[in-house]
């Protein structure tokens, strides 16, 4: 996600140098045949070009429109996925304990049990980011198996939704801690209730990701912004010629603001097109690394651990 208050221009112009010079030289070819080269039959009525571009203006507004609401929905998501692992960690360090009035600090056993299951959970979060990046093969060992026993990390690299099957191995080991008396069934249900938040979170990311953004709308967007950038010279280079009188060389003014109106359409709808799919790893995307290191802080914390990861920091202004 770009964090600076301002794009830098060096990030414009490596999103639309390509549109600017094509462009530049078809407007300029325009006006060339049209000026020079007396090509006069090149120019079109004005008012159907503003009509076309009000037109194309109102659906590229709809198309970015819902892009952002992809992009908006998937940073809700993530932000549930932060607030629910905290509550996650609070019920295992407050719910899992012997019976009584006894100070689960009494009983080392404790420790390991909630390291474990809040670890299970951080590796969760790395897995679920991993999976919507489709990055599982190749950074799985360092960034999920870590916070797994060896033969569980080794079982769940190898499906096809790891996020699931840590979901359910948490909901496995309540299930043997109420057997052993650790955790009462009410309290169990509260668990589970928390599990069931993390599957309707991770569910609505899927869907997200699985769900591309209707073909329809993302084609005829770019097909109608370049439809309007192919006639708006040819409407404005009457326009320049009778009605602004500078001398013979008037007609040049049209290419610069042709140029600036087809590239302003142009940036509207690259707008759109790069928040449709908001776990990409890109420039736009929602900073799904950074969120995971902040929720193993919290966790690690909780767990009173004094060796902590550094946070995530941008790079080049851009927070991942």
């Amino acid at each position: 996600m770009y964090i600076r208050k301002n794009l830098r221009w060096s990030v414009v112009w490596r999103l639309t140098w390509r549109s600017l010079v094509i462009f530049t030289i078809y407007n300029t070819l325009v006006c060339l045949l049209y000026g020079p080269l007396d090509f006069h039959f090149l120019d079109i009525p004005w008012q159907p070009v503003a009509l076309l571009g009000t037109a194309v203006a109102f659906y590229i507004g709809f198309k970015s429109n819902g892009s952002y609401d992809r992009f908006w929905e998937g940073r809700q998501l993530w932000g549930s996925i932060v607030n629910t692992s905290r509550v996650w960690a609070i019920r295992v360090f407050d719910f899992v304990h012997p019976e009584g009035n006894a100070d689960p600090r009494d009983h080392p056993e404790l420790t390991a049990l909630h390291r474990r299951l809040s670890y299970r959970h951080v590796a969760w979060c790395n897995a679920l980011r991993l999976h919507l990046r489709r990055q599982t093969a190749e950074l799985w060992d360092t960034e999920v198996a870590p916070f797994l026993p060896p033969d569980e990390a080794a079982t769940a690299k190898n499906l096809s939704n790891p996020p699931t099957h840590l979901l359910r191995r948490q909901s496995v080991e309540l299930r043997e801690l109420v057997k052993q008396s650790l955790l009462t069934e009410f309290r169990q249900v509260a668990l589970m209730q928390t599990i069931q938040d993390l599957f309707n979170a991770q569910g609505g990311c899927e869907r997200i990701k699985n769900t591309p953004f209707p073909r329809q709308f993302a084609f005829f967007s770019f097909a109608f912004v370049w439809i309007f950038a192919a006639v708006l010279p040819l409407g404005l280079v009457e326009e320049f010629d009778h009605r602004i009188a500078l001398g013979q060389y008037h007609v040049w003014l049209m290419v610069p603001f042709s140029v600036l109106v087809s590239w302003v359409f142009n940036v509207i709808e690259l707008v759109g097109h790069t928040s449709e799919n908001p776990f990409e790893n890109d420039l736009y995307d929602v900073p799904m690394t950074s969120i995971c290191r902040s929720i193993e802080i919290d966790i690690r914390e909780l767990l009173e651990e004094t060796e902590l990861p550094p946070k995530i920091v941008p790079v080049n202004d851009v927070l991942y």
